[in-house]
Order: structure tokens, then sequence, then C-alpha cells
């Protein structure tokens, strides 16, 4: 069934300047697991990690997480809801606006979730879409918001010992050259989320 609404969210990188971020829509429908799938596509990140949603609730007061439970987490004395299980829109609203995705609990890649506003879908349209954003998004496993500045400092100097090695590492994580200011939305696709969920799961 086609969506009547749509969000409208701005999702940018914690702590990188010059920002790097997408605005995309998706389906006030979704769950956790369909906005994982759209960020992952909208930033260009591999799929190779886990994820978690974090919600400061504050009508129960307490924050609240949704991803992939495991085993390891009442180890940990924390509690994480299955994300296909939960709609982002009995959490997220213009009054309750914000929310962080961490992908990547290594490299610890903070994304802060922004919703901007609450649309009505266009017929024939087929969501989730990204509208527009800036720079091209680091590679995986390049070691975090510290890793990516020093590989960026490799990059920009030819004369450095490292520069050929990290040049072609870079180029076979993104598949191609590497232009860290780089983006165009129209190169943006966004897999079936069902169908990933299917892949990782079934």
């Amino acid at each position: 069934m086609p969506p009547k609404m749509v969000y409208q969210l701005k999702i940018s990188l914690f702590d990188i300047q010059p920002l790097i971020w997408r605005r995309i829509l998706i389906p006030t429908s979704a769950t956790f697991w369909d906005l994982h799938s759209a960020i992952q596509d909208a930033f260009q990140w591999n799929h190779s990690h886990l994820h978690q949603f974090y919600y400061d609730d504050k009508i129960a007061k307490k924050p609240l997480t949704f991803g992939i439970p495991s085993e390891d987490d009442e180890m940990n004395d924390m509690e994480v809801l299955p994300g296909w299980k939960h709609k982002i829109s009995k959490y997220l609203n213009l009054e309750e606006p914000n929310m962080k995705y961490v992908y990547d609990f290594g490299d610890d890649w903070i994304h802060l979730i922004q919703l901007e506003n609450i649309l009505p879908a266009e017929k024939g349209v087929k969501y989730p879409v990204c509208l527009t954003g800036k720079r091209n998004s680091p590679p995986d496993d390049c070691g975090g918001r510290w890793g990516y500045s020093e590989l960026l400092e490799v990059l920009a100097d030819p004369e450095h010992d490292e520069y050929e090695d990290t040049k072609a590492w870079v180029e076979s994580i993104k598949e191609g050259p590497f232009d860290p200011e780089h983006f165009d939305h129209k190169e943006i696709r966004f897999e079936d989320a069902k169908l990933r969920f299917k892949e990782c799961f079934e």
C-alpha cells in the first residue's frame, strides 16, 4: 500500500567538519529497521557492522535502544528492542524531533537524526528518497572520526609514504575514485529493507 505521509529527516555525522549530511524522505509507517536500511544507503555504508538507535523517552524518563538484540545485552545491563518490530512514528514527532543512530561500534559513527517536517506522500513516488546532502561519506573501517581525519591528510599529500596504499584501499572500499567533497543525490540507490532483512536473518 502506498504511504500517505512521509517524514523529512536531516541526518548528520557527529563531530565532523565540514558537515557530512543527507536529507531524506521516508514513510511515517517505517520501522527502525527500515530507517537503518535507508541510512546505510544514503551514506553508502556497506552494512557490515552492528547498529543501534538511541531515543530519549522523556515520558518514561529513560533512554530506549533499538537495533538487533543479542545475548550480550543482559550482560551489559541493557535492553535492545528489535528495530523491525517498532515503528519510528511512535517516538519521532515535531515536538520530540531528535534521536541518534550509531553504526559500527568500533569506529562509532554517530548520526544525528532531526525530523524537519511531515509531508503528504507524492503519488507514484517510491520511498525512501534522498533529496540532497553534502560531502562524500567516509569509507567503512577507516577508524572512525579520528581515523578519517588522518586518512584525509594522507590523501591530500601525494608525497606521503602511505599515499598510494591508502588511495588504493579507499578506492577498493568505495569501488572507484574517492573525492571527499563529492555528493550527488541522484547517485543514491535504496535497497528494499525487507529484502535486506531476509538476507541478514533468514
